[in-house]
């Protein structure tokens, strides 16, 4: 079995790749001041917890976009299974052509939901990843990722509205009942929700502009789940992509 971590700034999300195949995915929260050894605990209380046995793990495979956690981790799964995880990162094969101006400035994260991405639907596509930060990206018809935008994530643009204002306050993420909402609270949501849903509808006609061709969409991150059913444009929505792609990879560079 093997174990794969995708580590976010607000999120960690692991999961248990059995040939080939996520088995099950657990999440925590991201916290910078953990040991190696505290996060070696929290790791086996959540395995333990599910009835994970830890000698069943035999591999191990980390993304990172929280670089002081990157060998932090590796540290924890040392101590936890005693194997040594591979880190995404440059001079890893990933099978993937990346078109980029600068192909070490793409993060882990991005690398491993795009292999996940491309191994599981027909390029050209369009990937949006919805946590801190909203990202969409393009692979195009020949399976080579050439860029895209990234924003403000839905959660980090409504806690910098309510901490830079004097009379909004914190709300909930989740749809209101109506767009054109007719109080604080549900104009705050339509906001969230319908503005970042028009966002990726018309970041999507920009892209397939400048492609020009019709991409497929597919939305992951862990806000995905409330976002995507509103947009305008057909959405598939795959929760797992990042580890399906962190599994592959490990393939790719551990079995010979």
């Amino acid at each position: 079995m093997i174990l794969a971590i995708d580590i976010g700034n607000t999120n960690i999300d692991i999961g248990c790749i059995d040939n080939g195949a996520i088995s099950r995915v657990f999440r925590a929260s991201t916290n910078i001041a953990k040991t190696a050894d505290e996060c070696a605990a929290d790791i086996k209380s959540i395995l333990d917890f599910h009835d994970v046995n830890l000698s069943e793990i035999d591999g191990a495979i980390i993304s990172c976009v929280v670089p002081p956690l990157t060998h932090v981790f590796k540290n924890a799964v040392k101590l936890l299974a005693g194997t040594d995880a591979l880190i995404v990162g440059a001079g890893v094969k990933t099978g993937m052509n990346i078109l980029i101006d600068d192909p070490a400035q793409l993060g882990g994260d991005m690398v491993a939901t795009a292999v996940g991405a491309l191994a599981s639907y027909e390029p050209p596509m369009i990937v949006v990843d919805m946590g801190t930060a909203t990202k969409m990206y393009v692979i195009n018809r020949s399976g080579g990722f050439i860029g895209g935008m990234i924003a403000p994530g839905v959660s980090l643009s409504m806690n910098a509205l309510a901490a830079g204002t004097s009379q909004l306050p914190r709300v909930p993420i989740e749809a209101p009942a109506k767009c054109i909402s007719a109080n604080t609270i549900d104009c705050m949501k339509s906001g969230a929700i319908f503005g970042t849903a028009s966002m990726i509808d018309g970041m999507t006609a920009r892209f397939e502009n400048e492609l020009g061709e019709r991409a497929q969409i597919i939305a992951t991150g862990g806000l995905a789940e409330a976002v995507y059913r509103h947009c305008r444009r057909d959405v598939t929505h795959d929760p797992h992509l990042a580890l399906r792609g962190l599994g592959i990879i490990f393939d790719k560079n551990k079995r010979k």
